[in-house]
């Protein structure tokens, strides 16, 4: 049986998830890994993805890190 996503075990879920957009914002804005790493955990994306109530957890590298681009847009923007 698959135990219940909370917040208490949600920070399982995330390492691999990062990993992947990470690299992804490496590749586009040309950075080292560590570096886009950081950008990352910096976003707006990532502090939702924290969050279980927002199940943005549950969307895949790909439109994570849309939705990263996204934000970065809207953050530059306005």
């Amino acid at each position: 049986m698959i135990p219940e996503i909370t917040n208490a075990n949600l920070y399982l879920l995330l390492p691999g998830k990062v990993a992947d957009v990470a690299m992804r914002v490496a590749q586009h804005d040309k950075i080292p890994a560590l570096e886009a790493l950081r950008h990352f955990y910096a976003s707006n994306t990532y502090k939702q993805m924290e969050k279980e109530e927002t199940k943005i957890w549950h969307m895949g590298p790909v439109a994570l890190f849309q939705d990263y681009l996204e934000n970065q847009n809207r953050e530059k923007c306005c």
